[in-house]
């Protein structure tokens, strides 16, 4: 769910728009898509395997907290088998739970629909994410095993779609629920105020309306996102390429008025 969510970002509106940016957009759920390397898992003989995690582990499949790798926002795992069909997923960090996650596969096997709720920001995020099978299950494995390919986002909460930017002398500023990125276009690092992954943000501008952002955390380059917005400055595409697990997302916002 964090591919998905490092994806949902946007912005609220300031009086007098000074650039093409300044707004608040609201992202446009059938504009999400992806690309690249699938999620890919194996759950079998009593143990879940996460193997297009960065770096792949094996932990328990028995429903109790599990140490992880440790990252900004896990460090524990429980994985809890509920049906022949349906597996659910609970992730802590420092003892407290930051995402739960329920997958269920279709009756036909060939459809994975992930229903999760993240702690990680100012309010809940609730939604939706849907995959299609694009690799096979082992023989014996778990229904939800093999690879996956995201496809969809039927839903989301309200606060994951709204972004709200600001321009600033020679940078900008945005807002996504509760987290602040405040940088310049002069490619230094400046820390995302609030986040839980300590992102380090650094920008680039390209055009009046295009800019890129870097993002760094646990001193590695997490992600490269290219901001656009259309002739019209009615949309804003934002192309985001996850560098640790070869993905690429897309998705397009409004701006509202």
């Amino acid at each position: 769910m964090k591919r998905m969510l490092l994806l949902l970002s946007l912005v609220p509106a300031t009086a007098l728009a000074i650039t093409p940016f300044d707004g608040t957009w609201k992202v446009k759920l059938d504009s999400v898509q992806f690309s690249g390397k699938p999620n890919e898992q194996v759950i079998m003989n009593g143990s879940y395997s996460c193997k297009s995690c960065v770096p792949p582990f094996t932990v328990k499949a028995d429903g109790k907290d599990q140490p992880t790798p440790v990252h900004n926002t896990r460090d524990h795992l429980a994985v809890k088998v509920v049906s022949p069909t349906t597996v659910e997923y609970t992730e802590k960090v420092g003892g407290k739970v930051n995402n739960s996650d329920t997958d269920t596969v279709s009756a036909d096997g060939n459809r994975l629909t992930s229903v999760f709720t993240d702690y990680s920001g100012e309010k809940p995020i609730k939604g939706t994410v849907t995959s299609k099978r694009v690799g096979a299950a082992p023989p014996g494995a778990h229904a939800v095993s093999g690879a996956w390919m995201q496809d969809g986002v039927p839903e989301v909460s309200e606060a994951a779609r709204i972004v709200v930017v600001e321009s600033s002398a020679n940078g900008i500023k945005w807002t996504w629920n509760g987290t602040i990125a405040d940088a310049k276009f002069d490619g230094k690092q400046y820390p995302i105020k609030n986040d839980p992954q300590q992102t380090l943000v650094a920008l680039k501008k390209i055009s009046e309306r295009q800019f890129e952002e870097r993002d760094t955390s646990e001193g590695k380059l997490q992600s490269i996102t290219m901001w656009t917005v259309s002739a019209d400055g009615k949309a804003l595409t934002q192309v985001s390429e996850d560098l640790p697990h070869g993905t690429k997302s897309s998705q397009v916002s409004e701006k509202q008025p």
